[in-house]
């Protein structure tokens, strides 16, 4: 692991990122917005499975918000693979940077069990299922958020 480490931190990417005066926060500002596109698609479907805005179909606000949702993931796990070379090692011996690395890959290990089993279809899945996948969602992804902010507080 620390041979890993070592290379992700002694890349060209992560000495550019280390150096330039823009290239770390035009790069930590587009993991900003992967999360927002994430947590702001995933929310209001986990929101709508627990029974929030029932008149609403749950295929609809899934068909629009999934692809949402996996594009914010894809833009969030780039960005943070390259904010993470910057220090590789001390970020990832450090607990606060493991438990939101499992928190992420549980939430969306989970999302894609689902979709993989139910895709968008929804409907017919027993709302007691979909509220305990739902409430599974939100404590991961909110999960991940606050382990992430807490990164910034503490020292590495």
């Amino acid at each position: 692991m620390e041979a890993l480490t070592a290379a992700l931190e002694a890349s060209p990417l992560a000495e550019t990122l280390r150096g330039g005066r823009w290239s770390y926060a035009a790069v930590n500002a587009a993991h900003i917005l992967g999360l927002a596109l994430l947590v702001g698609a995933i929310v209001p479907l986990d929101l709508r499975l627990l029974g929030v805005w029932r008149s609403v179909p749950v295929e609809t606000l899934a068909r629009v918000l999934t692809p949402v949702a996996a594009a914010g993931l894809a833009l969030a796990a780039t960005t943070g693979l390259m904010l993470l070379s910057v220090r590789a090692g001390a970020y990832l011996s450090h607990p606060l940077v493991q438990a939101k690395l499992a928190l992420v890959l549980f939430g969306a290990g989970s999302a894609l069990a689902l979709h993989r089993r139910w895709g968008l279809a929804l409907s017919g899945v027993a709302s007691a299922q979909l509220r305990r996948r739902a409430l599974l969602s939100l404590a991961c992804w909110v999960g991940a958020l606050v382990c992430g902010r807490m990164i910034g507080f503490v020292d590495l």
